[in-house]
């Protein structure tokens, strides 16, 4: 089982969502300086409990694994991830570990960012790409979804593995034969890693998510 979703948080009331949230969440959220990064963290949140209700998972109680990757501890068989960016929060559930990235698409994104810290063909192929700061997302979210899906995040080096665009995306000599699913959402690209292949993604406004 997999399901993945995202919402655009601009218009989130955080009057509203506060009402909503439980109470280190509430803390967390106003630790934030900026309103906009107040409606990404409080989104975050409920985007992940509309999908866990869904499952009928209530009352989850959140740990913190050794390298940051939140998890739910009574519930053993439920994995999830979140991801923001922009004005968009993605997140994905499943029984099985999961990894999710969303990244604005910036066409002013430096390149050299990829030339120093990504595989060099991950490099080629940007700059050999007719959209090469297209290309360059394609990369980065699918590298990050990996990257969180193992629990290490930024622990592990981004040129430590490569990723290969063909018809099917894959994890170059990968023995756990993961799945990668990639999205265009406006002007955003949204990745998955998984056991699963993902077909299909559920968008809310952020009305419903209060």
């Amino acid at each position: 089982m997999i399901k993945l979703a995202y919402c655009d948080v601009s218009n989130l009331d955080l009057d509203k969502a506060y009402e909503s949230l439980p109470e280190n969440r509430k803390e967390k959220v106003k630790h934030f300086r900026f309103e906009k990064d107040k409606k990404l963290s409080a989104g975050a949140y409920l985007l992940l409990d509309k999908l866990l209700k869904e499952e009928n998972i209530t009352e989850p109680v959140f740990k913190t694994g050794k390298y940051g990757k939140a998890y739910i501890s009574n519930f053993e068989d439920i994995h999830f991830n979140l991801s923001h960016s922009g004005k968009l929060v993605s997140c994905a559930i499943s029984d099985a570990e999961v990894g999710v990235d969303v990244e604005f698409n910036d066409p002013s994104i430096d390149l050299d960012i990829a030339k120093h810290y990504f595989y060099n063909s991950e490099y080629e192929s940007i700059m050999n790409s007719e959209k090469p700061s297209d290309e360059f997302f394609k990369y980065w979210v699918l590298k990050e979804s990996y990257m969180k899906y193992t629990g290490l995040g930024f622990y592990l080096d981004l040129d430590s593995f490569e990723i290969l665009l063909n018809e099917k995306i894959r994890l170059k000599n990968d023995k756990n034969n993961l799945k990668f699913s990639l999205f265009n959402v406006d002007e955003y690209k949204m990745a998955v890693c998984s056991k699963y292949s993902v077909d299909k993604y559920f968008t809310f406004s952020a009305n419903e998510l209060l």
